[in-house]
């Protein structure tokens, strides 16, 4: 069995070989039970919290964006000090750093600018506690940071690096990657690491939704939202068992789903709004005879005009051999021509197409690009970049309200709610509080002076917000 360095902060206390659940609940994956963004245990959420309100304890961190997860008396996350890939676990109750193990790696991928190479949220069961970083692979530890296994992978062919996160469900590490090439969804059995499954996904180019699971007449699927069309897959064995098409030429909210089994999926790219201003591409045989100055065939980045391809060309260019050939130009003109920015309400009991049968209702107007939607007692709640937040009847996607909050800019960070209340965070790091009602009000506002991609994790009465630089506590028993 091979170890990750493995570094113990705090040795002189000891650290038990398993933990115990010591409170009333977990936050096992990004965006807690099943990514519903839903609060787990109970106890009054502090309204006001900010840099200096109601913070129980604040520690610094290492660069990442991943979000916290949560079990028993411990958190994991991840992130990157001085080119080192590290998964980090705190005490729960203290914030005090534990230990750091660190995956090695070859060479780190590129990501987007503004990206990092800890975007993926870690999954935990209480004993096993699984990362996965794109430039080195998929790791497993136990709750102590000693390495059980590992699957090496990576770099993949996508200049935004990784995204989407693992999960831990039943005996199985279940992990999606979409990228430029070579997607895929995997299971692996979460003591040894043995594959049990892998099917391909070679028609899903670039996503970073994370897959949810939805059971339905009591078995288990994994749901993928990605490349114009959302994919339901036997839990047991990867089989598609049904798909509805028509979304985004690609996904980066991760789906979820309703009290009622309902499924929620918003996709949003640029130039795929419906009945907006969408993007217009020429084909590649009416642009070949006036741009291919050097008649190869093929149009280098140095011929295309200016436009939607040109913009993309790293991502339209999926071998990254330096030119476009026809099959990947059209590939993504396809892209631009049929992708549609939704929120889609899908109902459980489908099996193969079933776009015309099992979507009850989509809407146009209030689509969020990387921040989830929210179910919280029958209503969905969306945020766009801008700040737009809008509230949504979840059974008939009737719209409730509609604002511009005062945390306008992107939003990375997905929504949560509790105890009455949503809290929203933007990528400068700017609060928003508004109650969980038809028609919100913005009960508090914050600004933290520093950027927040993370999403926040709500157990037991307390709030746990990563920032660019550390990770906070708030609690109401704190002033």
């Amino acid at each position: 069995m091979r170890r990750a360095e493995l570094v113990l902060i705090v040795a002189s206390i000891g650290i038990a070989s398993s933990i115990s659940n010591v409170r009333g609940g977990d936050w096992l994956q990004f965006r807690g039970p099943n990514a519903s963004g839903l609060a787990v245990g109970t106890g009054v959420l502090p309204t006001e919290i900010g840099p200096d309100r109601h913070v129980l304890w604040k520690t610094p961190l290492p660069q990442g964006h991943s979000s916290p997860v949560i079990a028993g008396s411990r958190i994991f996350l991840t992130g990157v000090r001085d080119g080192h890939l590290l998964t980090i676990g705190l005490d729960r109750n203290s914030g005090r750093i534990l230990w750091e193990a660190q995956a090695p790696h070859e060479t780190l991928e590129t990501v987007h600018r503004i990206g990092s190479h800890a975007q993926s949220s870690p999954a935990t069961d209480g004993k096993h506690v699984v990362s996965f970083f794109g430039s080195s692979g998929l790791y497993c530890y136990d709750v102590d940071g000693h390495e059980l296994w590992r699957h090496r992978m990576g770099p993949f062919k996508n200049d935004f690096g990784a995204g989407s996160s693992p999960l831990i469900v039943d005996g199985s590490v279940v992990l999606g990657q979409d990228h430029d090439t070579d997607s895929f969804l995997a299971a692996y059995d979460k003591v040894t690491g043995r594959e049990l499954w892998k099917i391909e996904r070679s028609e899903f180019p670039r996503n970073f939704a994370t897959p949810v699971v939805w059971t339905v007449a009591g078995r288990k699927q994994l749901v993928c939202a990605a490349t114009l069309r959302v994919v339901g897959y036997d839990f047991d064995t990867g089989r598609e068992l049904w798909t509805v098409r028509g979304i985004a030429r690609f996904v980066s909210a991760t789906p979820v789903v309703g009290e009622d089994g309902t499924l929620y999926v918003a996709g949003w790219a640029a130039g795929g709004d419906v009945g907006g201003e969408r993007f217009s591409v020429a084909s590649f045989d009416d642009l070949l005879p006036t741009i291919d100055a050097n008649k190869n065939g093929l149009f280098e980045e140095s011929e295309l005009p200016e436009g939607a391809i040109k913009v993309r060309f790293t991502q339209v260019d999926r071998d990254k051999s330096g030119a476009l050939t026809r099959e990947e130009y059209e590939f993504f003109r396809k892209l631009f021509t049929e992708g549609k920015n939704l929120v889609i309400a899908i109902r459980p009991g489908g099996a193969g197409e079933v776009t015309s049968t099992h979507v009850v209702w989509t809407n146009e107007k209030q689509v969020p690009f990387c921040a989830s939607p929210l179910v919280f007692d029958q209503r969905l709640f969306t945020v766009k970049d801008g700040g737009i937040l809008s509230t949504l009847d979840a059974k008939t996607g009737k719209l409730l309200k509609q604002a511009r909050l005062s945390s306008s800019g992107n939003f990375y960070s997905s929504p949560v709610a509790g105890d009455g209340k949503v809290y929203l965070l933007n990528e400068e790091g700017k609060l928003s509080v508004v109650s969980a009602a038809d028609k919100w009000d913005v009960l508090h506002t914050a600004e933290f002076g520093e950027n927040v991609y993370a999403t926040p994790a709500i157990v037991d009465g307390r709030i746990y917000l990563r920032t660019s630089g550390a990770l906070y506590c708030f609690s109401a028993d704190a002033k």
